[in-house]
């Protein structure tokens, strides 16, 4: 890949002076600098690809899950038992937030002309965690190197979060419906009802449920064996 990065602006300065009679050195040479730059571009945007986290395969069965990325198992755990939050809560909240992706963000708006616009919040990672709410996270939590592409980072602040919630708003920790609403609305939205302004929001925390469910049971039959890996 990197042997050929720059093939096509080397190619295209090599044969700058071949334009048509009207076509003088200088725009031939502009337009040269021109394809290379868009080049240059395109062969970073495919490395950035390339090296980026590729989601799970099978993200809709836990013990897949934690089978295809063995340090995964540990980082949930040790959230759940540090925040006495369910294991599949924290699993299907980033399923629905990021599909696992670590570096997941909301879709670009339309800007003028249709061309991309700004991002409509800073949601990011695992957990699409606000840059507002994560620094607060770190902050209380002593976590500072903290990142929201880590697995663990992410999984462990969907605990603290979940953990403040019941604390703030009074749901059970077994509540996924609840908790959904409050981690999509916010604490204070959700004590507001924000969520019954949004007919879509409900189901989608009914999703959310179903598949905390759904984690619960497949986790009965392979937890006992995953918590045994070193």
């Amino acid at each position: 890949m990197s042997d050929k990065r720059n093939s096509h602006s080397a190619h295209c300065c090599a044969h700058q002076n071949r334009g048509g009679p009207r076509e003088g050195p200088r725009v031939a040479l502009a337009h040269c600098c021109l394809l290379g730059a868009i080049g240059a571009i395109g062969a970073l945007l495919l490395l950035a690809s390339c090296t980026s986290t590729a989601p799970p395969r099978n993200i809709n069965d836990a013990c897949a899950l934690f089978a295809g990325n063995d340090d995964w198992f540990a980082g949930a755990s040790a959230a759940s038992r540090r925040w006495g939050v369910p294991l599949p809560l924290l699993l299907a909240i980033i399923h629905q937030e990021s599909a696992f992706r670590a570096d997941a963000q909301p879709p670009r708006l339309k800007g003028l002309g249709g061309l991309p616009g700004p991002r409509p919040s800073s949601a990011f990672g695992y957990s699409q965690a606000l840059d507002g709410t994560w620094e607060r996270y770190k902050a209380a939590t002593g976590h500072r190197g903290a990142d929201r592409d880590d697995f663990a980072s992410a999984v462990d602040f969907i605990g603290w979060y979940v953990d403040q919630t019941a604390r703030y708003n009074g749901i059970a920790k077994n509540d996924a419906y609840n908790h959904y609403l409050a981690y999509h609305e916010g604490q204070d939205g959700f004590a507001k009802g924000t969520y019954r302004r949004k007919a879509w929001l409900p189901e989608r925390a009914r999703r959310v449920r179903q598949q905390s469910e759904r984690y619960r049971a497949q986790l009965a039959r392979c937890e006992p064996q995953l918590a045994t890996l070193p």
